[in-house]
């Protein structure tokens, strides 16, 4: 079982340290979390794909590459996602477990110092990123808009939550808008880069077996240097749906897609979040689902039908595959599913195999060190750290009655159909 500390370093800056010893490898994160914004989030997305390409020391991707393949072939990656109102930008290094290296050198502490030249000391020519590095993250960020564009599963589900939350920031997507990203030069990412090292809060994760006081050192260093006035984040949360927006495309697709958002009346901290997980799990969150074996299985209605809950925002969506002349079929027979619970129509069997799923999830999820980074990192506002054995205590307590009180407390707000021309 993984042991977990979490330490402040400076203002905004956090090192958690999650103790492991059943792997050969470690893992470091730096987690750089802001508000997400409109006018920021194109920039945010493309300055942390541009920082991970090249630093001051290793001033191309070859030369990186090389200290990388130096510490026993390690990797250095970059995401983005978003996370309630928030924008969370991450770097990561991975290597092998200090217990592990022929020297007793220490890679967790040389990753942590990369993971700091990355951050802090990037490759910059005349006060500005270099415009080639700039120009291919920015290539690699439009190619990834296209993709997103081209799987239609993954548009649909974006245009819904872009309409349901059209007033809301949370309708800004994670990487911000081509227009935005085409927009930005190796002289404003330059700004952009210098705003977060003063305004962003800094989530460090450590997952490994040797100590992390080294990589804790780096970067207590490396901070000591900035001027720091950290962002307070917070998510705004609206409980319930008012008149349903209902929004059709045409588009020449060989399936339709039918995505309908719900406010789920309860978002964190609530303590009510985990018997609507499990609520919205028995829906449509595993194979024994109510949407999967009577929406699609019975009655053939749909190619795929799967409701999912985001607990920072408190909103259901359920997405679905379907021929054209069975959308409205569709819809109908997804809200009296959802009917059914809210009047308690929940088996014994249904709640069990439920939460056995659930649980039986979160224990493969704990397989990897990068699981056990997710695990974590996906818990960053959740206000305290639960471990795999805590986090199934809470789900296996959950009552019938509040999985009924959880489903009542839906509201249909945004209905999305993307349809053949």
């Amino acid at each position: 079982m993984s042991q977990i500390q979490r330490s402040r370093l400076c203002d905004g800056v956090y090192f958690t340290d999650v103790r492991d010893s059943r792997f050969k490898t470690m893992k470091i994160s730096a987690n750089i979390v802001v508000p997400l914004r409109k006018d920021t989030a194109s920039a945010n997305a493309l300055l942390c794909s541009v920082l991970s390409r090249s630093t001051k020391a290793y001033p191309d991707f070859t030369a990186l590459s090389k200290k990388l393949s130096s510490l026993y072939g390690a990797e250095l990656n970059v995401s983005f996602r978003k996370t309630g109102d928030n924008q969370v930008l991450t770097l990561s290094a991975s290597g092998l477990d200090d217990r592990y290296t022929l020297h007793g050198e220490s890679v967790a502490k040389e990753l942590s110092l990369l993971l700091c030249n990355v951050i802090f000391e990037p490759n910059l020519r005349d006060g500005a990123f270099v415009e080639q590095e700039v120009e291919q993250e920015r290539r690699q960020l439009l190619d990834l808009i296209d993709s997103e564009f081209n799987d239609k599963r993954i548009y649909a589900n974006g245009q819904m939550i872009a309409h349901m939350c059209r007033d809301e920031i949370y309708g800004v997507k994670r990487y911000g808008t081509a227009e935005s990203i085409k927009a930005a030069t190796p002289q404003s990412l330059y700004a952009t880069w210098q705003h977060l090292l003063k305004t962003a809060v800094f989530e460090v994760m450590y997952i490994g077996d040797s100590s992390p006081e080294q990589a804790i050192g780096v970067f207590e260093q490396a901070f000591a240097s900035v001027d720091r006035a950290p962002v307070t984040t917070q998510t705004e949360i609206v409980r319930t749906a008012g008149e349903v927006k209902r929004v059709t495309e045409e588009m020449n697709v060989a399936q339709s897609k039918l995505v309908m958002g719900l406010r789920a009346g309860t978002a964190l901290p609530d303590k009510e979040v985990y018997a609507t997980l499990l609520m919205c799990a028995i829906l449509g969150g595993t194979a024994s689902s109510k949407l999967f074996c009577n929406v699609r299985e019975k009655q053939s209605l749909c190619y795929y039908c799967a409701s999912r809950y985001d607990k920072m925002k408190g909103i259901v969506v359920i997405d679905s595959g379907v021929e054209g002349e069975n959308i409205e079929k569709l819809e109908k027979g997804v809200l009296k599913e959802i009917e059914d619970m809210q009047n308690g129509v929940i088996s014994d069997f249904e709640i069990s195999a439920t939460k056995l799923a659930l649980i039986n999830s979160y224990h493969t999820s704990n397989d990897t060190v990068s699981g056990i980074e997710s695990w974590y990192s996906a818990q960053l506002f959740d206000g305290s750290y639960k471990t795999i054995e805590e986090m199934a205590a809470i789900i296996n307590a959950v009552t019938k009655e509040e999985i009924i009180a959880a489903a009542k407390r839906l509201t249909l707000d945004t209905v999305y159909v993307l349809k053949n021309q």
